[in-house]
This record gives structure tokens, C-alpha cells and sequence, in this order.
């Protein structure tokens, strides 16, 4: 295959070859024509006169397919002279025959007009066929370039140098949009159907074959590929945005999904939508109740001064709160109201607002706006709205937990409460009436005498006195009335030396700390010692309380056979319950053969 590929372009540069200049295809004339007269001289007398004037035909038409039509009607006479003169009897001598002579020349003409005419035929189309070849291959470069670039702006410059290379001119360039001419700079617009995706740009001057060619060639060609190659661009920036997105969109749902603060959703929301839509400062408001807005979370290159300001005027605040929808305001400029006042303070010059709903009312806005003269992008709100979903379902989340919190709490509290006014009933009630039993019974075993009655009275105010002690030691289990009084070092100093297992305590609590917290660790330290008592079989446990950096940190580890489980009994399942309504949490780690250990912490001040 590669060497009839070699002889068709070796033909179509023969082809292709321009006619040259005329002295050098006189030159050329003249040497066909002395070439041909001295290689047939030897020949006179053994070749037929009309075979000899066709070797000077053959000659005539060579010259006119090489070097044109008036160089070859030239050479048609002068062949005619040339035979004439040196091949015609007597030799060396014109004897001119007017009808022949004129007959021949006139053949040769006409051949030498025929077959240049075709020549230039054949070199016209050999020369369309070479333009599209290399159309066709310019057409192949661009797709590559264009298409396969990473960057579409760096790859424009390559097309352009590759257009003026094929078109042999001196320079080429691809400007983005639309770009008028001047006068050193010919304009062809690149447009797909009434869209107008750049300009391609090149010297004024050119020759009109030029012109066309980039007209009617390279320029619908350079549009199909310029705009497929601005679609599969917006497309990949399409797809990393998505993909930006979501995964924006999971970073702010894990932090839902793991209960997170309000506050500390708001601020990742804020963030991640700047991050998703670009440079554009973020903020998030809640609507209050009465007629104003507190902003919750804001990007940093958001400088408000105002926290909290009235809905009032034509903003995006009294907009998205008026329709509960999405709201975009174009500028600033000529709104009115204090909220607009604001907003140009800050050099802002349009925005969008997207509502935020939880439960069917709009407890908010989360808004975006832009210091630019230039306008968001139209899917703006589309993008924003997935954020804001996440953040009323944070919001939800948040307001069941305080709900079920403060449920919990109040439960607790109430349980707390009964078990008070049972141990103050018991104190007030029973334990004061046995006391009374008791003295009189001593009065009336003292006024008998020493006998058999006088033993059962005495041996019956041992009964009551031991019922005294049970119901005493009750009442302290219900509710120990030295936590009201002495707090929470003096109470667990009671259970420590009631303790049926040794105990070394360790108490860092140098202040009364608030009634719930001193309850709920007064029953974690109680429920340890007595499940370590029952279960342990321990010889030494080790209770450790810290108060310290807002909170009580309550330690209780023996060195007893462990296996305890906190899912399997209801006194400590109870005592997480009590510890989490308090906003701590509570962990118990217990391998078989090495002891328990019980940490739990609870917040002081505060939620």
C-alpha cells in the first residue's frame, strides 16, 4: 500500500505544480523543441515524415499541460517551423505550403488549447481535493484540541495558530463572544443557531478564495466544534458542582444526623453554601415574633453591624416572610426602608432569599447576596433549598430533643419531689410517732417491777426502737434529708460509711452545686456502692468526684470480678436516664476478671 500512497501524492504535487513563470517556460519550450529536432535528425530516412510531426505534437502538448495555454500555442508554431525547416525535403530550407503548413499549425494550437485547458481543469480540482484534505484534517485537529482540552481558553489559542497555519496566513486568533471588527482585523462570527459562542479573528487584506474558504469552511465547522466543546465545559463544571454539592449536603447531614447544636448547623450551613455557590457572603435569620429578625449565622465577608432589626421596607426579609416562597431582589439602589439602608451600608447589591420552614411555619431565611454588579445565577434558590431542608430538620430535631429533655426532667423532678415529701412524711409522721411509742413504753417499764412483764415491755421497745432504725435508714434511700442539708460532699460521706465494701474517697467539691445536679450524683455514687456490695465481691472501691470547668465528673472503679452490663439492670439504665435529662452522659466499662469502672459527667451551670 505504501507505494501506489507514494505515486498518487507525487501526482497530485505534478498536479497541483502552478505554471511557470513565462520566460522560464519559454525556456522550457525551447529545449523540448531542440531536444525533440536534434533526436529525430537521425532518424530521417528511416521514419515516416507524419510519424516525426507527431514527436513534435507530443511535445507541443507536454509543454502546454505543464506551462499553459499561451506558452503552448508558442510552441505549437515553433514545432511547425521547426519540422518544417529541418525535417521537411529539401532540409535547411522553409518551403512553406500555405493550406498544409496553416492545417498543421492550427492542430497543433488547438491540441496545445485543448490539453492546457484540461491541465487547468485537472489542477482546479486536484487543488479542491488538496483544500479539503486539508479541511478535512484541520477540522480533525480542532475537535482534538478543543475537545480533548482540560482548559477550553488555553486550547483556543492552539486552534487559532493551527487555522492560520493550514490557511498559510500570518495570523489567527478565537476571542470568546462576540468581538467586532476594525480595521486590521477581519470578524467572522462563530454562532450556534442564534447564539453567538466567539469571534474568530484574522488580517484584514486577504485574498477572496481565502476569505471563502474561512467562510463557507472553517468557520461552521470551527462553530460545531467550539460549541460542543462549550457544552461538554459547562457540563463537567455541571457535574463538579453537583458533586460539590452533595457531598456539602452530606457533611451538613451528618452533622443532623449526629444531633448536633442548632448553632452548629447553622454556622456549617452558612459556610457550605458559600463554598457550593461560589464567593457570595451567607447568612441565616430567624424571624421573631415580634416583627424582627436575629441573624443566627453569617459568612465573614458579611459585616453587619446589626444582630437583630425590625422586618421593615423592601428587602428580602419582609419579601420571603410576606409570600413563604423564594424571593430574588435585582439591586438595592432605589429600594426603600430601613432593611435596604442596611444592606447598601454593606455594599450589597442583590441577593436571594430562601424561606426556612419547620412544620409548616417559616421560622427563617437564608439569604446570599452578592457586592457585584453582576446578578446570582438563576439556579440559586434551586441549590439553597436542600440546605435549608437540612436546617429545619436540624431545627426540629433540636426542638424534640428539648421537648423530650424537658419531658424527662420533668418526670425526674417530679419523681425527686415525691420521693422528698415521702422521706419528710415519714420523718414527720411515722418516725415521730414511733419515737413517742417508744418513750412511753420506757415510762411504764420503768413503773414495773422487775419480773417476767417488765422483760416483754423492755424486750418490745427494743422492737420498736430496731422499726425506728429500719425506717430510718428507708427514709435516707427515698431521699437522704443530709443531701438538703449538708450537700453532696456530706451525703456521699454517708454512704461511704454505711458501705459494706471498703471505700477510698476522693472528694473535689468545694461548693454546694445546683439541687438536681447533687441528686442525680448523690443515686450514681449510691447505686454503684450497692451493685458493687451485691455483685462485686470487691475488696476496695475507689469513688472519685471533681468539680471542675463547668462540670461533675463522678468516678466509681472496684477491683472486683466485673461482667456488669449497662443494658441488663434497671437501676443503672435508670441512672443514665436521670444523668442524660441532666445533659451528661453516663458509661460503664466492666471486663469479666478485672473490676468495674462507672464514669459519669454531668454539666454544672447550664445546658
Amino acid at each position: 500500500m505504501r507505494a501506489p500512497l507514494t505515486r498518487v501524492r507525487l501526482l497530485s504535487l505534478v498536479i497541483r505544480a502552478q505554471p511557470p513563470p513565462w520566460p522560464l517556460g519559454l525556456l522550457i519550450a525551447a529545449v523540448v523543441i531542440a531536444t525533440e529536432t536534434f533526436a529525430l535528425i537521425p532518424l530521417r530516412g528511416t521514419v515516416r515524415e507524419d510519424s516525426r510531426g507527431m514527436i513534435y505534437l507530443v511535445g507541443v502538448l507536454v509543454v502546454s499541460m505543464v506551462c499553459g495555454a499561451t506558452t503552448g500555442a508558442l510552441t505549437a508554431v515553433a514545432s511547425t517551423a521547426a519540422y518544417n525547416y529541418f525535417h521537411v525535403p529539401p532540409f535547411g530550407e522553409f518551403q512553406l505550403s500555405t493550406g498544409q503548413d496553416l492545417q498543421d499549425v492550427a492542430v497543433f494550437v488547438a491540441a496545445a488549447l485543448l490539453v492546457s485547458g484540461l491541465a487547468n481543469l485537472v489542477r482546479r480540482h486536484a487543488a479542491e481535493i488538496s483544500d479539503r484534505r486539508q479541511e478535512a484534517d484541520l477540522s480533525a485537529d480542532l475537535a482534538h484540541v478543543l475537545l480533548g482540552a482540560e482548559h477550553l481558553h488555553p486550547a483556543l489559542d492552539t486552534a487559532a495558530h493551527r487555522i492560520a497555519q493550514t490557511l498559510r496566513i500570518p495570523w489567527a486568533e478565537i476571542a470568546v463572544g462576540g468581538c467586532a471588527a476594525d480595521p486590521d482585523r477581519s470578524a467572522f462570527p462563530l454562532r450556534t443557531g442564534q447564539t453567538t459562542l466567539g469571534t474568530l479573528l484574522v488580517p484584514t487584506g486577504l485574498s477572496e478564495p481565502v476569505r471563502r474558504r474561512l467562510r463557507e469552511r472553517v468557520v461552521p465547522v470551527l462553530a460545531s466544534v467550539l460549541g460542543a466543546a462549550r457544552e461538554r465545559e459547562t457540563s463537567r463544571e455541571q457535574t463538579a458542582n453537583l458533586a460539590e454539592q452533595q457531598a456539602a449536603l452530606r457533611r451538613v447531614a451528618t452533622l443532623v444526623a449526629r444531633g448536633a447544636a442548632p448553632a452548629e448547623v447553622f454556622d456549617a450551613v452558612a459556610e457550605e453554601i458559600g463554598h457550593v455557590l461560589g464567593p457570595y457572603p451567607t447568612a441565616l435569620y430567624r424571624y421573631e415574633s415580634n416583627g424582627t429578625v436575629t441573624r443566627v449565622a453569617a459568612a465573614k465577608e458579611l459585616d453587619l453591624a446589626e444582630q437583630t432589626f425590625p422586618v421593615r421596607g423592601e428587602s428580602l426579609l419582609p419579601m420571603v416572610l410576606r409570600t413563604g416562597a423564594a424571593a430574588r431582589i435585582a439591586s438595592y439602589d432605589n429600594a426603600a426602608g430601613p432593611n435596604a439602608e442596611i444592606a447598601r451600608r454593606a455594599g450589597i447589591r442583590s441577593g436571594v432569599g430562601v424561606p426556612i420552614v419547620v412544620e409548616g411555619r417559616i421560622w427563617g431565611v437564608a439569604i446570599v447576596v452578592t457586592m457585584r454588579p453582576e446578578p446570582l445565577p438563576g439556579d440559586t434558590e434551586t441549590r439553597m433549598a436542600d440546605f435549608t431542608e437540612l436546617v429545619a430538620t436540624a431545627i426540629v430535631n433540636a426542638e424534640t430533643n428539648a421537648e423530650l429533655t424537658a419531658s424527662r426532667a420533668r418526670i425526674v423532678a417530679a419523681g425527686d419531689e415525691a420521693r422528698r415529701r415521702i422521706e419528710r412524711d415519714l420523718h414527720d409522721g411515722a418516725q415521730q410517732r414511733l419515737v413517742t411509742l417508744g418513750l412511753q413504753m420506757r415510762m411504764v417499764e420503768e413503773t414495773l417491777p422487775a419480773g417476767p412483764a417488765r422483760h416483754d415491755l423492755s424486750q418490745a421497745v427494743n422492737d420498736v426502737t430496731s422499726v425506728l432504725h429500719d425506717l430510718q435508714e428507708l427514709s435516707r434511700g427515698i431521699h437522704p434529708a443530709i443531701l438538703s442539708k449538708g450537700g453532696l460532699g456530706a451525703a456521699v460521706r454517708g454512704l461511704v460509711r454505711r458501705s459494706a465494701t471498703p471505700v477510698d474517697l476522693t472528694l473535689a467539691v468545694q461548693r454546694r452545686l445546683p439541687e438536681q445536679v447533687e441528686v442525680g450524683a448523690y443515686y450514681v455514687v449510691s447505686e454503684a456502692l450497692t451493685n458493687t456490695a451485691k455483685h462485686a465481691q470487691a475488696s476496695l472501691v475507689r469513688v472519685d468526684l471533681e468539680a471542675s470547668d463547668g462540670r461533675l465528673r463522678i468516678s466509681v472503679q472496684d477491683d472486683g470480678v466485673g461482667g456488669a452490663n449497662l443494658k441488663s439492670g434497671s437501676g443503672l439504665v435508670g441512672l443514665r436516664d436521670r444523668v442524660a435529662t441532666l445533659g451528661g452522659w453516663l458509661e460503664v466499662a466492666s471486663p469479666p476478671g478485672h473490676g468495674t469502672a462507672l464514669l459519669a459527667e454531668i454539666p454544672i451551670d447550664g445546658d
